[in-house]
């Protein structure tokens, strides 16, 4: 007599998060079934609801980012915290997240109320409030807006967009670029 199958639950759990992000992120929330995810994942479905709850639960496990490990120590200043920034938001590798940076894949699911609110936390009080610490000047707020904006379009226009220019552009020619920019807005 054969002994049942042990599933490897961390690799399991593991397995469907990596589907998920890459469903996701091709497909946003609305586009994407559990399905799908558990069939790209080689489980069943219902595995999902064992391991993560709810759909909505594990897109929330999907989207779980925070600021690039030790962006503070290593960015004194806005050109810095930006440059930091686009290595891993812009021009980050896909595949250390298993589709594109989380913020990406929210903003392919802003339709959603919920995912906005996330995309507006994370955003404004995370990734602007930082940077316009880092700014001199009563408009710093603005300019790390500006900033904020440029890097979300330059996500829009590499991941979504599927632009010809920037995807293949040299990394360190668009480092470059958008230093002089945001040094610009230093003054």
């Amino acid at each position: 007599m054969n002994a049942p199958k042990r599933r490897d639950r961390a690799a399991t759990r593991s397995a469907l998060l990596d589907a998920a992000r890459r469903r996701f992120a091709e497909h946003g929330f609305d586009g994407t079934g559990v399905r799908e995810i558990a069939a790209d994942a080689g489980v069943d479905a219902t595995l999902i609801f064992r391991y993560f709850g709810s759909k909505q639960d594990l897109f929330d496990a999907a989207l779980a980012t925070e600021v690039p490990a030790g962006l503070g120590e290593r960015a004194a200043g806005p050109v810095e915290f930006t440059d930091a920034l686009v290595q891993a938001v812009v021009l980050g590798d896909p595949a250390e997240n298993d589709g594109e940076h989380p913020l990406l894949l929210m903003l392919r699911s802003a339709g959603r109320p919920e995912v906005r609110a996330r995309l507006h936390e994370e955003v404004c009080n995370g990734y602007l409030a930082d940077l316009a610490a880092r700014f001199d000047g009563e408009d710093a707020a603005l300019r790390a807006e500006l900033v904020g904006a440029l890097l979300l379009g330059m996500g829009v226009m590499r991941a979504v967009v599927g632009s010809p220019v920037l995807p293949a552009a040299d990394p360190e020619r668009v480092r470059a670029r958008v230093a002089a920019m945001v040094a610009a807005l230093e003054a």
